[in-house]
């Protein structure tokens, strides 16, 4: 990810309904773009190390964010950063770490079909708040072969 890239993820994470702010992002994680051949945005993904500083949610490494713009969703992309992602947190770490709104269905089947186990539901985790409903807290083990995950890699 290039700080020209930002401007076109500050945008696409709004059509979203979302804020991600890549300016704020860390120089010491996993940043990744996906491009059409037209140099369009397709979308956008990032883990780092994350040290929530609560009861349920340890230090670790955390998938912390992944957008597919809507019309390309549904086409193996967002699995395509995850695993990506995963490879990279499994270079630093035997776990991998994520929260997810407990209403994003969507999200949660993803993390399930890359082997991702739930291990606590709360209405936050560090400084994530999940406003009308609650977090789901998953853990993946990455001992053995490194991001192995029933989804694809495309």
């Amino acid at each position: 990810m290039k700080a020209l890239d930002h401007e076109a993820i500050r945008l696409l994470s709004r059509s979203m309904g979302r804020s991600s702010e890549p300016s704020h992002f860390g120089d010491e994680e996993c940043q990744l773009v996906l491009k059409d051949e037209g140099g369009r945005l397709i979308g956008w993904g990032r883990a780092a190390w994350w040290e929530p500083q609560d009861n349920y949610a340890p230090a670790g490494y955390y998938l912390s964010g992944v957008e597919i713009a809507h019309e390309f969703q549904q086409r193996g992309y967002a699995s395509r950063l995850t695993a990506a992602r995963l490879a990279w947190i499994a270079e630093r770490a035997q776990q991998a770490w994520c929260v997810v709104n407990a209403r994003n269905s969507e999200s949660l089947r993803l993390q399930a079909s890359f082997g991702f186990k739930e291990i606590a539901r709360a209405d936050h985790f560090g400084s994530v708040w999940f406003t009308g409903g609650s977090g789901v807290l998953l853990r993946k083990d990455l001992t053995g072969a490194a991001g192995n995950s029933t989804a694809e890699l495309i």
